[in-house]
């Protein structure tokens, strides 16, 4: 197992790191919202994520987006439905992760969100208590720059307020994400679901 020693500051991803993958339930939830056929979940999942990028980065209003998806501009009720549905597939947490980041804060070490999403889902997430354990929290809509572009990680390396982006840990579920943090000189955990490894490289043993 890898151990990172010498950290001051670490960059967290939400989704997929501390924020759980949707349930197909949940994806169902959001596409009978949208009227959309329930024999064709793959369909609606690839008209979802096609726009989605310029969504998370802040270039999309909710009805923008959504009339991309849907093919045609929802009605202000459809709509409010259709962003209720979608904000609470990415609002449950992995309680082992949050468990492992509240003794990281214990011993003082920054701690920085970096996430890509969309602004209604990011002003949702800064509701919830887990956020008290961030030092920031930067999202891609207010930032209007998504991972991997060096901006978004230019951003949370000056939040952290690290010096040597060598003693910051990055923690991203996707393999891209992480190269990219590390062609800027940050240290990187590509994070594949075992809380065990974030753990070895937050909290290395003696």
């Amino acid at each position: 197992m890898t151990r990172h020693t010498g950290l001051v500051a670490v960059i967290l991803d939400y989704n997929g790191v501390i924020g759980l993958q949707p349930t197909r339930s949940q994806w169902l939830r959001l596409a009978r919202t949208a009227s959309w056929p329930d024999d064709d979940l793959t369909g609606f999942q690839r008209a979802f994520w096609s726009a989605r990028e310029p969504y998370d980065a802040g270039q999309l209003s909710d009805m923008a987006y959504w009339g991309r998806v849907l093919g045609s501009h929802p009605g202000p009720r459809l709509l409010r439905e259709l962003l209720t549905a979608d904000t609470d597939m990415w609002t449950g947490t992995d309680e082992h992760v949050l468990a492992i980041l509240r003794r990281v804060r214990r011993r003082g070490l920054a701690m920085v969100l970096l996430s890509n999403a969309p602004r209604h889902l990011s002003d949702v997430l800064d509701t919830h208590d887990w956020q008290q354990l961030m030092t920031q929290a930067l999202y891609s809509a207010r930032l209007e720059a998504c991972k991997p572009d060096p901006a978004a990680y230019h951003h949370a390396l000056a939040a952290t307020g690290a010096r040597n982006p060598e003693r910051v840990l990055f923690v991203d579920d996707r393999a891209d994400n992480c190269q990219a943090a590390r062609s800027l000189g940050l240290t990187a955990l590509h994070y594949t679901g075992r809380p065990a490894d974030l753990e070895a490289a937050l909290l290395p043993t003696a």
